[in-house]
């Protein structure tokens, strides 16, 4: 028989289910209650430990030590050092959630939150159309700059987030033990996919996309055969600023960030060519980006350029090239991992299925949204993809000694 659970460990727990569904509206509230859940953790004597992929993510953290010190600029990439403490919500959700039920109402939880968070930004989205007829401008060209952001302080944060809440609630329906009242979280679903689609990030549109026909695949094939034509209705019967924001994606126009987004990479090849082995160190291409412009170039482009806006350049343009092999070494063991669980699996829906599923499509949409944002650099969406990392790891070492089973469950 098992020894009772001790307070410290469900106050562990708890915590660490309040951090990662607190991530949703506040990032402070959500790293203090990860240093409670921490502290939790330590004090009730369980083990500490991670998941498989300690040594790629030791060697990720030591390169970017290494780069630092050797960079020049040590004060300028603290920042970098300092989001170390980020990675510690891996540490508590597989050390601290341990029962397939509990999380599988985390990512209910960021469902109904997503949700809520949808809302808010429809509101928010009808504002924008007044202000945009207030000051007598195409809504279009208004809205590219000022887009919703739910409770977030950015579009591109509020749109992954929002991504991964969906991608994981479309894995639970499709694989899930799903009761008789799943028609709530087919709703919900359908709110949060309108606020992706009102949020105008076309990156995360493909990346919901790539997630979405990996989910397909696997539980009707048939159903990535209609997808596309299902895309092409929902351009045809959309509003005229999300059909030309789609018909941006081939025919920029100048307030669109294609432009300045080829620059930022043109540039960020050219740090790397110049700094392949430790990179120009952390927050190195924020501050150097102008020394390494391509020739020729004389004006940039409207756009943010504190980042390269894509992962696999600006990890090997700030910590070098070995670096970022390292860190897709990690991501590529995530889905290996996650892929080889799947297999081991009976067939039928259950928690397992839906966690490992999840996961996959959740790392596949981040490498795709990688190409065109840095999207792990964001502290908010790296602790939501790393709740679902160690959620997946979670799945696969407990699932047969934990699962309950739904009386709901189905077989296919």
């Amino acid at each position: 028989m098992d020894a009772p659970e001790s307070f410290s460990s469900q106050a562990a727990r708890w915590l660490t289910f309040a951090s990662a569904v607190a991530i949703l509206f506040s990032i402070a509230a959500s790293q203090i209650l990860l240093a409670l859940a921490l502290a939790a953790l330590m004090l009730s004597g369980d083990k500490l430990q991670l998941p498989p992929i300690k040594l790629p993510l030791a060697l990720f953290l030591a390169g970017t030590v290494l780069a630092l010190a050797f960079s020049g600029h040590v004060e300028e990439g603290l920042p970098q050092i300092r989001k170390f403490y980020v990675f510690f919500e891996l540490l508590v959700v597989y050390c601290a959630l341990r029962d397939l039920r509990v999380i599988r109402w985390l990512f209910l939880v960021w469902a109904g939150f997503a949700g809520i968070t949808a809302i808010r930004s429809f509101v928010q989205f009808g504002d924008k159309v007044e202000q945009a007829e207030q000051l007598h401008v195409p809504f279009y060209t208004y809205y590219v700059g000022e887009r919703i952001t739910g409770f977030m302080s950015h579009w591109n944060t509020f749109s992954a987030e929002e991504m991964f809440a969906l991608i994981m609630l479309a894995a639970f329906l499709l694989y899930g033990p799903v009761s008789r009242k799943a028609w709530i979280w087919v709703i919900c679903a359908c709110i949060i996919g309108i606020a992706v689609l009102l949020a105008e990030t076309r990156v995360v549109w493909i990346a919901t996309a790539v997630a979405g026909l990996y989910l397909a695949w696997f539980w009707k094939r048939w159903l990535v055969l209609a997808l596309p034509a299902l895309a092409v209705l929902l351009i045809l019967v959309s509003p005229a600023s999300l059909r030309e924001r789609f018909d941006s994606m081939v025919h920029p126009s100048e307030s669109d960030s294609n432009q300045f987004r080829i620059l930022t990479w043109r540039t960020g090849v050219r740090m790397i060519e110049a700094h392949p082995l430790l990179g120009l160190g952390p927050e190195g291409p924020k501050y150097q980006f102008d020394q390494y412009l391509p020739p020729g170039v004389t004006v940039k482009p409207s756009g943010w350029y504190g980042h390269l806006h894509n992962i696999y350049l600006q990890y090997a343009a700030e910590r070098g090239i070995p670096v970022m092999l390292i860190l897709m070494w990690m991501l590529g063991r995530i889905g290996y991992d996650f892929w080889r669980g799947l297999g081991r699996l009976p067939a039928g829906r259950g928690y397992q299925r839906f966690l490992l599923h999840g996961g996959i499509a959740v790392l596949l949409a981040t490498l795709t949204e990688g190409f065109a944002e840095y999207n792990l650099g964001d502290s908010e969406v790296l602790t939501m993809f790393l709740v679902v990392v160690g959620c997946g790891y979670v799945s696969m070492e407990m699932g047969e000694k934990e699962a309950v089973k739904s009386p709901a469950e189905g077989r296919r």
